[in-house]
């Protein structure tokens, strides 16, 4: 059996370099896996960079925090069974950029049948951050109106279907990348607009609303315009900050209207309160109701896939340890 290969963070603000890993030993409540598809988050990016409020290693770490795999070795799946898999990468529990993980048995769900690997590892966490603050946080109600700001990111393209396929009564979608958002408004979004450099709250708020009228749920991170445009008793739900990391909420205004203001942080949920919502974005993505964009990288190619997160490339950006894997998946689908 070659050695194990993967990603190494050597120092919080280093860049991955990549290595052979010395796989931990698997215990009695442990899967192994091949890895098949391992998807790049914002998230893994922010703890690499030692800026994480909730995690930082000063110690080498193999990054990664989800991947779809094979399982190799394991006490509760049968070999050769296709699972999704959850991990928390620290400079004692490798990640998911390598070629093989061991991960806690819990941390592991079985794939349904006929289930594109990728595109289920793709719509793990980007997808439970759509699904979950739409329905668990925000409560969304059939013939509401969503407003999806960071639509043309990889988590607003879903939260946009989402709301679609939820039943909501308009979706619109605001984002920075004109080209992206018609893409989005061909998933589903009934109205699109790009935000434009130096426009003031104001201006930007009557664009929304000529757009959207009174919105009943704001799902993102929210803008000041965005909260002038609340219907009353909306609900707003907070969802990354890669827009920025404050926001002003004039205190008039969140009374006057009776906001809702909540977060979302999916980093602290575990895989079996996830489990509804990827049984429905797994099935919506085999039925062909959900499309997710995916860039593939073959491990080696981890560096420049990195850089190329990092710029918000308005798709998911894959890493493939084990192509033949993959190919013979399709062989077999």
């Amino acid at each position: 059996m070659s050695t194990p290969r993967s990603a190494t963070i050597d120092a919080p603000g280093a860049p991955p370099r990549l290595g052979s890993l010395a796989l931990p030993q698997r215990r009695s409540g442990q899967t192994v896996l091949d890895v098949v598809a391992a998807p790049l988050n914002p998230l893994d990016l922010l703890i690499a960079s030692g800026g994480f409020h909730s995690a930082r290693h000063e110690q080498p770490y193999v990054p990664g925090s989800e991947c779809v795999g094979v399982v190799t070795q394991s006490d509760r799946y049968e070999p050769g069974t296709w699972v999704y898999a959850e991990c928390h990468a620290s400079p004692d529990t490798p990640g998911s950029l390598a070629t093989q993980l061991v991960v806690a048995d819990d941390d592991v769900l079985p794939l349904p049948r006929g289930l594109d690997p990728v595109g289920a590892a793709a719509v793990g966490n980007s997808g439970t951050a759509a699904y979950l603050p739409l329905v668990e946080e925000a409560g969304l109600r059939p013939g509401e109106t969503v407003l999806v700001l960071g639509a043309t990111g990889a988590v607003g393209q879903i939260a946009v279907q989402v709301a679609r396929r939820l039943g909501a009564g308009r979706v619109i979608g605001v984002g920075r990348d004109a080209s992206t958002l018609e893409r989005v408004r061909g998933l589903g979004a009934d109205a699109v607009l790009e935000l434009r450099v130096g426009e003031c709250t104001d201006d930007l708020a009557a664009r929304i609303l000529a757009a959207s009228g009174p919105v009943d749920v704001v799902y993102g991170r929210p803008l000041e315009a965005s909260l002038q445009v609340c219907a009353p008793r909306a609900r707003v739900v907070n969802v990354g900050n890669l827009a920025g990391p404050t926001t002003q909420v004039p205190a008039g205004l969140l009374r006057g209207r009776q906001l809702t203001l909540s977060g979302f942080a999916g980093l602290h949920l575990g895989l079996a309160a996830k489990r509804p919502a990827l049984t429905w974005l797994w099935g919506a993505l085999r039925d062909g109701h959900l499309q997710v964009d995916t860039l593939h990288f073959d491990l080696d190619d981890l560096p420049g896939a990195w850089v190329q997160q990092d710029a918000s490339p308005h798709a998911k950006c894959v890493v493939v340890p084990h192509p033949h894997l993959l190919n013979l998946w399709r062989a077999e689908a």
